[in-house]
């Protein structure tokens, strides 16, 4: 019994053994450390070498790319097929050949994407604005560096720029390149890393230049003056808006919009769109029509078809008979992709850290960089000249006699004394005796060595000129504007985005068929509001409201009319009657502040219901000052639902009041009792809504405007007893008669 025993404890020893220790532990981590430990190090590596462009405009894919392409002397031969430079770049970006193409064919000229192109392309490279238009493989096409790349690599090979070792330390490569232009503004760039992207529009290059020029000579520079806005490649056209895009130049964020560019052809009765926004593709443009003619959004459509060919984008759109086509085209700016925005986010890395930057930092930043390549470039060719004129002094020393440096040579028995004896022999040092060394048999000639020593003179000159360059930012400065004019001389384009002003865009709205019956219109002092018709009105009975609140307008009109609706904010808000519901005298109605979208805090005082904006509104003010404006004022061309400065904001507001014509009466009241009555006609008509208006009402200390109301027959006993004769007046107070009289305001 106990030898089984002890059999068993050796069989269980045994299978123990050949377990792993640990093994099926859960063992418990920091998630925090985890992710700081492996996700991190790839956020970065995305975030600095892969996603966000540098100062010089581009990523590290791109500069790997031309600078391989640089290298193979594209810059000045003949093509070579892409599939070769692709291979080539491998040595320096170990990822994919599909990648690499990918690069090339978006930097490419047939691609289309960029302003300036920096791959002159041949063969099939697909176009950014067709999704179906694919680029043909690297062993069918033929590609080179376009002329302007020798404004990227111009100085490269002076020390201008940082060299890095490759992937595996056997090749050497820039970390920038010192591009002679703002190329991080000249052609778009987008990216999307770890937690943050970037997304740079494209600038006309003379716009660039121009506007850098004047930033170098003076920091306050108006940009605006010259940068007018970005230029898109696909040319379309800018709605500009002045407050958006000093937003996007000082901020470096911000949206942009874009429409697309047709022209109608009369006799074929079709509409031929030309360009469309950066941001879409044909194929998205034309499914999207397709859609809504499917689901009879869109009825004027006869047919659509991409006829993009050798010419350049184009799609045609078949109308049917009687269709406007201006109508149509703005029902499909507002459905289609064919009005889109651009969102602009400069995100730029900056000594390898990434920032927001406006296009003044930017192109200060930009600057900064150019005049240490300059700097750099100036201090090579520097040294290069000081070690040429250093040989030549030695050389100008040998002019003295020739024939003792024959005899010092022929002399010397070990070849290994030739250079000290020398040295000796006429006071040199070893650089200038191994250079007079190396001198052929041939040229130990008084002809050689007298034309080379004339260049000791403009040597000199040249040194001194380049030690005063390197003394002064003020001479480095002008270099760079020389060349940046020559740039403008040598590259420069005409805009390919047309820009137009947000104001003159007409924008009909669709005619819809909207039924026109009469309808009361109700606004109370708290703001709500009810559009009842005849018939709910008679059987609705007493108007419900909240407690303390007062019907202060009811306005009799019909459906087919306009509202516009005054704020304690100096604002007005249009919309049209049949966007609110037919309602009920029992209901509280809208409240318009939520129902308009009001700011926070403010409150509507006043409305208006018109049909054609004929008439005057006068607002009337606690100082006794009044303006008349009129509300043709307050109709816009384009379709915008908020007015901001619809009346002064110098003093508090009393009273709105709306007249149709100049022959009406106004009744205002002050704190102190007085009433004061006038004619429409009595006011000058104010060209513009935020004036301060004229003093109309003279007021006796501590006292103020209160109300003001049009005038109806039997309001006031006497009438002619508060209307003035001149205005300013102070008006009149109450007759003994009146004393009982109930007069509402």
């Amino acid at each position: 019994m106990a030898k089984r025993k002890k059999s068993n404890e050796r069989e269980s020893q045994t299978k123990l053994q050949g377990y792993i220790a640990g093994a099926g532990e859960v063992v418990e981590e920091n998630i925090a450390s985890t992710l700081q430990g492996n996700f991190m190090p790839y956020a970065m590596s995305i975030i600095l070498s892969r996603a966000i462009p540098e100062i010089d405009g581009f990523k590290p894919s791109h500069r790997k790319l031309l600078y391989t392409m640089y290298k193979m002397g594209l810059l000045s031969s003949a093509r070579t097929k892409s599939a070769n430079i692709v291979g080539q770049t491998m040595k320096l970006n170990p990822h994919g050949d599909a990648a690499i193409y990918d690069t090339m064919v978006r930097l490419s000229r047939g691609y289309e994407a960029l302003l300036h192109p920096f791959v002159d392309s041949k063969g099939n490279f697909g176009k950014f604005y067709s999704r179906d238009m694919a680029w043909a493989a690297s062993r069918y096409t033929e590609a080179k560096l376009d002329p302007i790349c020798s404004e990227l690599f111009g100085d490269i090979d002076k020390d201008t720029v940082d060299f890095v070792d490759n992937y595996d330390n056997t090749l050497k490569e820039p970390t920038l390149l010192p591009a002679a232009f703002p190329s991080v503004l000249v052609n778009a760039n987008t990216g999307i890393a770890v937690g943050m992207a970037s997304s740079i529009c494209s600038f006309n290059l003379e716009e660039v230049c121009r506007t850098t020029i004047g930033l170098l000579k003076d920091p306050d520079f108006d940009i605006m003056s010259t940068l007018i806005a970005p230029d898109f490649t696909g040319g379309a056209q800018i709605i500009y808006d002045r407050q958006a895009m000093e937003n996007i130049y000082s901020t470096g964020r911000g949206s942009i919009r874009l429409r697309a560019r047709y022209t109608y052809d009369k006799y074929a009765n079709c509409i031929d769109i030309l360009s469309i926004p950066q941001t879409t593709t044909c194929e998205a443009v034309i499914e999207k029509v397709i859609d809504l003619v499917k689901q009879s959004k869109i009825r004027e459509i006869a047919d659509i078809r991409d006829e993009t060919g050798i010419d350049g984008l184009k799609i045609t759109i078949d109308l049917k008979r009687g269709v406007n086509p201006d109508k149509l085209m703005q029902k499909l700016y507002k459905m289609t992709p064919l009005e889109d925005t651009f969102s602009c986010n400069f995100n730029v890395l900056i000594a390898g850290t990434p920032r927001v930057l406006g296009v003044r930092e930017l192109l200060n930043e930009w600057s900064a960089f150019r005049i240490e390549c300059v700097r750099r470039r100036t201090y090579y060719d520097l040294h290069k000249k000081q070690d040429r004129l250093h040989l030549l002094r030695g050389l100008e020393k040998i002019l003295l006699d020739i024939d003792k440096a024959i005899r010092i040579i022929r002399g010397t028995e070990e070849e290994s004394m030739v250079v000290p004896n020398l040295m000796q022999g006429f006071d040199i040092d070893e650089i200038q005796a191994e250079y007079v060394a190396e001198i052929k048999l041939r040229h130990l000639n008084r002809e050689y060595i007298l034309r080379h020593t004339e260049d000791i003179a403009q040597l000199e000159k040249d040194i001194e000129e380049l030690e005063s360059i390197l003394g002064s930012n003020k001479k480095i400065k002008a270099i760079i504007i020389k060349e940046l004019e020559n740039i403008i001389k040598k590259y420069a384009q005409p805009r390919r985005s047309m820009i137009i002003y947000a104001d003159d865009i007409v924008e009909d709205e669709e005619e819809e068929d909207v039924p026109d019956y009469p309808v009361n219109l109700f606004f109370t002092k708290e703001g709500y509001f009810k559009k009842i018709t005849p018939l709910s009105l008679r059987m609705g009975g007493e108007q419900k409201l909240k407690e303390g609140d007062e019907v202060t307008e009811h306005i009799e009109t019909t459906n087919n009319s306009e509202l516009v609706f005054f704020s304690d904010r100096q604002q007005a808000y249009k919309v049209r009657t049949p966007q609110f519901a037919d309602t009920k005298a029992s209901v509280l109605g809208d409240y318009i502040p939520s129902k308009l979208g009001f700011d926070e805090g403010e409150n509507a005082v006043y409305m208006i219901s018109t049909k054609d904006y004929s008439g005057y509104v006068f607002f009337f003010f606690e100082n006794g000052k009044a303006v008349k404006v009129a509300l043709e004022a307050y109709s816009t061309k384009t379709n915008r639902k908020k007015l901001t400065g619809a009346y002064s904001d110098k003093d508090k507001l009393a009273a709105v009041v709306f007249v149709p014509d100049d022959d009406t009466e106004i009744l205002i009241k002050s704190s102190s009792g007085r009433k004061l009555l006038f004619r429409a006609s009595d006011l000058a008509t104010k060209t513009s809504r935020a004036t301060q208006g004229v003093a109309l009402m003279k007021l006796t200390k501590g006292h103020r405007v209160i109300s003001a109301c049009v005038y109806t027959e039997g309001m006031l006993v006497s009438p002619d007893r508060y209307r003035a004769k001149n205005l300013p007046a102070m008006g009149q107070f109450p007759a003994a008669e009146e004393s009982g009289e109930q007069i509402t305001f």
